[in-house]
């Protein structure tokens, strides 16, 4: 059984948007900026201090895919699945990570560092195929440079040293 998290940072999230009209979105993405999902305690917290009744926040949490109910991964690994990036072999890549990191599309892996999402376009067809690791692009990837993304990150490497030379 999980243990239920610490709703401190909810609660100092809240004193700033009570009652303010339109706030729901803007508070859902700092609580889970900082959960990395939207805690089921946090919903009762949130629907009192907003005044608006707990099914109206699980169907927005529900309705947008950047939201979510279960713990995420450290690094959210977006791969981009449209017809630019499938044609120039997204689905090979997809097979590549799902096999280094031992996991399926959707799942986070045991140790809490990865989760892998599939997404309809990432808007940046000129570099297919292309993925997103948090808020980075890495773009007209291979399964070396995936392996070298991945070894890069593993060694501590910065985004910004992973660009070729």
């Amino acid at each position: 059984m999980s243990q239920s998290p610490d709703l401190t940072y909810v609660k100092q999230i809240l004193e700033n948007y009570k009652n303010k009209s339109g706030a729901l979105i803007p508070v859902l993405q700092k609580i889970q900026d900082h959960y990395t999902y939207i805690p089921e305690e946090a919903v009762d917290l949130i629907a009192e201090a907003l005044n608006i009744p707990p099914s109206e926040i699980y169907g927005v949490i529900t309705f947008y895919a950047q939201f979510y109910t279960r713990p995420q991964g450290k690094y959210t690994i977006r791969l981009c699945r449209g017809t630019a990036c499938h044609v120039k072999g997204s689905k090979s890549i997809l097979e590549n990570i799902e096999r280094k990191l031992g996991i399926k599309e959707g799942e986070t892996t045991q140790d809490g560092l990865y989760t892998l999402r599939t997404v309809a376009c990432l808007g940046a067809c000129a570099v297919a195929p292309v993925m997103m690791i948090n808020d980075d692009y890495y773009g007209e990837l291979t399964a070396e440079k995936v392996d070298k993304i991945f070894t890069n990150m593993a060694t501590g490497e910065t985004r910004e040293s992973q660009v070729e030379k």
